[in-house]
């Protein structure tokens, strides 16, 4: 059996965090709980990371880096013009995985509760992480304003959607339009 290097550690605590912050949120995660998923003791992933807040922070700036990467890999090689399209595609096949979309949520409470809190750079470092996902965006899109505006609106629609489990047959999931005009 081949050891793991620190590195690779932190990444599978970075992974494991996303899955257990994604159903529990940062108040109702333990750290106890990302250890044993995995298979370290807390001290040592207090090693990796010096507190539960930095580890909630990787775990939420991977989320949006796994976003972002979902995006740029479906514009790839398309002119601009197909790209909404292959996006927005790209994106519901994604969140159908609601780890991910419950990341996110997650990400969003933990924001208004830290500044609640006092905490402004905890949202202040997710708010440049989320800039740098719409500017990416922007620019897959042409840098067209409106084109961006409305593919992250769709977004926050499926998002709440998904969230909210709406049925495959209810007719709201008819109103959303992909770029192309046709019907979800």
């Amino acid at each position: 059996m081949t050891r793991m290097s620190a590195e690779e550690r932190r990444e599978s605590v970075i992974l494991a965090a996303m899955s257990e912050f994604a159903r529990g949120g940062y108040q109702g995660t333990s750290t106890e709980a990302i250890a044993k998923r995995v298979g370290v003791s807390q001290p040592y992933l207090f090693r990796l990371f010096p507190n539960k807040r930095a580890i909630f922070l990787a775990a939420c700036l991977r989320c949006m880096e796994a976003t972002k990467s979902t995006f740029v890999e479906a514009a790839k090689d398309l002119p601009v013009d197909e790209r909404h399209h292959a996006m927005a595609t790209s994106y519901l096949e994604r969140i159908v995985n609601t780890e991910l979309l419950m990341m996110q949520m997650q990400m969003h409470v933990a924001v208004f509760v830290a500044k609640e809190n006092g905490d402004a750079e905890f949202g202040a470092i997710l708010r440049r992480a989320w800039t740098d996902l719409y500017d990416t965006c922007r620019e897959l899109l042409g840098f067209d304003n409106k084109a961006t505006t409305d593919f992250f609106s769709c977004g926050m629609l499926i998002n709440v959607m998904t969230a909210l489990d709406y049925p495959e047959d209810d007719p709201l999931w008819g109103c959303i339009e992909l770029p192309t005009g046709e019907k979800h």
